[in-house]
């Protein structure tokens, strides 16, 4: 145990007993490590914080468990630790700023000492097998602006002192095997532009806080376990182009505030619970929205007849709800790629109900047309003949539908 300063040494002192003691630190590390007695050595000085910062890659190095590549034998002794391979460093204060070895089939678990890299903007260890907790240590990262963790075997909590890395503007820890909430302390990230969880085994519900995320455009929480409500507070996001909460259990009705996003370019509340009705005069306001999905869902009234003003869309999927009505013209969706809207309670089950399928005649792009499983009526029009060649799936069986199919259908 070491012994404690004596109280006369001066502020200077004991900073210098500090630089000191981690000099030894380091030493004993690379002595251990079968390294090189002088790898602290430099063209320049050693200064406090370059033996921090390599003091801490060094101990990321030793939780590497595997290195396929054999990417760490490249960060020993013979070179700068600024040289190493994936590091980045800033020329002025040679302190480490961006640590990047994404793709490249390590294992291990993450060292907490990652959080002693103060001068840090970029640390991206995507598409590894990291696997363990994140270290609580991250969240002492302040000038972070970017963490990329995705694709790994991550387990345990979000830290949620992640809220203390303000700098921060993407957070990607899509497909790990990450548990519990969603810090609501992340509604303290004010510059955060990407918001990246899908794919995990999150529960709880979404905060209420991430509606504080002003500068926010994108939000994947897609394939979780997520519960409750989508919050009221996320209609006040209006620079959200991508939205996707899918394939959770996620309940309630959607804030109508939510179809006025006018960023939107995904949206995607497919495969929940979400409930509540849907009217024809709903205005949906999304210009540039591509993918709109509400499938699988226990939504009922009528599809509104604005979503025909989305003329960007590619797809559109309404399937497996508890629709009824009639079917708007989509004469303007001349970029729709696929339409879904099997298993509802569409049309009346007599003539006219199939008149909609006469204004997808120009969508030129058109390759899955999906209408099966609901109470379309009356004769197939004649003017499914004149659908673009690229047409590769019709799906329409299940309904009330009348007379002989069109000869021009073999076009």
């Amino acid at each position: 145990m070491l012994m404690e300063l004596p109280k006369k040494y001066s502020e200077a002192s004991n900073s210098f007993f500090l630089v000191y003691l981690q000099v030894i630190i380091l030493l004993s590390y690379c002595n251990l490590q079968g390294l090189n007695m002088f790898c602290l050595a430099t063209k320049s000085p050693v200064i406090r914080g370059s033996v921090t910062d390599q003091l801490a890659l060094l101990q990321f190095k030793a939780k590497i468990t595997g290195d396929q590549l054999k990417i760490m034998e490249s960060w020993n002794s013979s070179s700068h630790f600024c040289q190493w391979r994936g590091v980045a460093c800033d020329r002025k204060h040679q302190r480490v700023t961006k640590l990047e070895q994404q793709f490249l089939k390590l294992s291990g678990s993450l060292s907490p000492y990652i959080g002693n890299l103060s001068f840090l903007k970029g640390l991206n260890l995507a598409n590894n097998n990291f696997y363990n907790q994140i270290p609580q240590e991250f969240g002492r990262l302040r000038r972070l602006e970017t963490l990329e963790l995705s694709n790994n075997s991550l387990t345990g909590e979000i830290p949620s002192n992640l809220s203390a890395c303000s700098m921060l503007t993407f957070v990607h820890m899509r497909s790990n095997q990450l548990k519990g909430e969603i810090p609501a302390s992340l509604g303290l990230l004010s510059n955060l532009i990407h918001l990246r969880f899908y794919n995990n085994s999150l529960t709880g519900s979404i905060p209420p806080s991430l509606g504080n995320l002003s500068s926010l455009k994108e939000l994947h929480l897609a394939l979780n376990g997520l519960t409750g409500n989508i919050p009221e507070t996320l209609v006040r996001l209006t620079n959200l182009s991508f939205f996707s909460i899918g394939g959770n259990a996620i309940f309630g009705i959607v804030p109508v505030g939510m179809f006025n996003l006018s960023s939107i370019r995904v949206f995607d509340i497919g495969v929940n619970k979400i409930q509540g009705t849907l009217h024809s005069d709903l205005e949906i306001t999304m210009p540039y929205v591509e993918f709109f999905s509400v499938r699988e869902n226990q939504i009922s009234g009528q599809i509104p007849i604005s979503i025909s003003n989305a003329s960007n869309l590619n797809v559109l999927d309404f399937a497996v709800n508890r629709l009824s009505g009639n079917m708007p013209s989509l004469e303007k969706l001349d970029k729709l790629y696929k339409l879904f809207v099997s298993k509802n309670r569409l049309g009346h089950g007599k003539e006219g109900d199939l008149n909609f399928l006469c204004t997808l005649v120009n969508s030129t792009k058109l390759e899955y047309l999906y209408i099966r499983k609901n109470n379309f009526g009356g004769v197939f029009p004649d003017c499914v003949s004149n659908f673009s060649s690229t047409i590769m799936f019709l799906a329409v069986g299940w309904n009330k539908i009348l007379g002989r199919i069109p000869d021009g259908i073999e076009n």
